[in-house]
C-alpha cells in the first residue's frame, strides 16, 4: 500500500520506520527536510508539500505539533485539501482539538474522502517498539481501512465513536498522565528527602498499587539525568490547555489538571520547554538527581 506521512519528528520518524519495515511504500514531508534523511535512506520518498503527499498516497497520516499546524497542513495553500483526495483516508495522529477533527472529517467527506482523528499514547518508546495506544474517532468504514496499519504501529487500537471522539479520549488520557507525572515527581522528592534509596523505592513501588507506565519509564531517566524528550514539555502544555478548554465547555472544573498545567508552564518559563515531560523534577532538583 502507498502511504503518506506528514511530520517526521521523534514519534513520526519511528512510526514511518515501522511502516517501511512492514513493506509499505511511504512518501514523506516535514517542514525541516533534513529530518527525513534517515527515512529516505531507508526507502521513503520525499515530497515537497503536503498536497503532493496527499496526491501520491492512498492513506495519508499527519503528526505535527499544534492544532494550528494541523490546520495549515490540511487547509493551507499547499495543503492536503488542495489535492485530489476522492476515495482516500486522512488520519491525523496529532493530539489536537475535537472541533478541528470534526471540521477535517466534514471537509474530507465533502471531497469524497474520509478522515479519522487518531491521537496516540506511548511516547517515543511506544512509537519505536510499535506498542502505541491509538484512540480513533470517525466512521467504521474508514477505521477498518486503516486498522491493518494501526496494527503495525501499536498494540491497542479502538474506534471511540464519531469524529472528535478520538481527541476527547486522548484528553482523558492526558488528564490521567498529568496526575501520574506530578505524583511520580513528588514521590521522588519525598523519598529522597526521607533518605531512602531511590532505586529500591522504584523497584518496590513498581510491584505494588503505585505501579504505572510513567513511573516505570520516566523515573529511570530522571535518575540517569536523561531529560531527552519522549514527549516535549511544550506539547504537554498544549494538551493540558486543550483538555482544560474542553472541560470548561462542558462546565467541568478539573483542579488537579489545572495545577499540573501551572507547574509545566513554570517549567517552560525556566527554559525547559524542549525537554521531556520527566523534566518536571527540575522544579525541585534543578541540577539533576541528588548523588547517593
Amino acid at each position: 500500500m502507498k502511504l503518506g506521512f506528514i511530520g517526521t519528528g521523534v514519534m513520526g520518524k519511528a512510526i514511518v520506520k515501522n511502516l517501511l519495515q512492514a513493506d509499505h511504500e511511504v512518501v514523506v514531508y516535514n517542514r525541516t527536510k533534513s529530518k527525513t534523511a534517515e527515512l529516505i535512506a531507508q526507502g521513503a520518498v520525499w515530497q515537497d508539500t503536503p498536497e503532493q503527499v496527499a496526491q501520491a498516497a492512498e492513506i495519508i497520516f499527519t503528526m505535527v505539533g499544534y492544532p494550528q499546524d494541523v490546520k495549515e497542513v490540511y487547509y493551507g495553500e499547499q495543503g492536503i485539501f488542495q489535492a485530489e483526495i476522492s476515495g482516500k483516508v486522512l488520519v491525523d495522529l496529532t493530539t489536537s482539538t475535537p472541533t478541528l477533527a470534526k471540521e477535517i472529517q466534514k471537509t474530507a467527506v465533502e471531497k469524497g474522502a474520509d478522515a479519522l482523528d487518531a491521537p496516540v499514547s506511548g511516547g517515543d518508546v511506544g512509537a519505536k517498539n510499535a506498542t502505541l495506544t491509538i484512540m480513533a474517532g470517525g466512521s467504521e468504514t474508514a477505521y477498518q481501512k486503516v486498522l491493518p496499519l494501526f496494527k503495525v504501529m501499536g498494540k491497542s487500537y479502538t474506534l471511540q465513536g464519531t469524529a472528535g471522539r478520538g481527541q476527547h479520549t486522548k484528553m482523558a488520557n492526558q488528564i490521567m498522565i498529568a496526575g501520574t507525572m506530578t505524583g511520580l515527581t513528588e514521590m521522588l522528592v519525598y523519598a529522597q528527602k526521607a533518605g531512602l534509596d531511590l532505586e529500591k523505592v522504584l523497584a518496590t513501588l513498581s510491584g505494588g498499587g503505585a505501579q504505572n507506565w510513567s513511573m516505570e519509564n520516566y523515573v529511570p531517566r530522571i535518575l540517569a539525568q536523561n531529560y531527552s524528550p519522549g514527549f516535549f514539555v511544550k506539547h504537554f502544555i498544549k494538551d493540558l490547555k486543550i483538555a482544560l478548554d474542553e472541560a470548561k465547555k462542558m462546565e467541568l472544573d478539573l483542579p488537579a489538571t489545572a495545577l499540573a498545567e501551572q507547574l509545566y508552564k513554570k517549567l517552560a518559563d525556566q527554559g525547559f520547554e524542549n525537554d521531556g515531560t520527566q523534566a518536571l523534577i527540575k522544579l525541585w532538583w534543578p541540577t539533576g538527581a541528588p548523588k547517593k
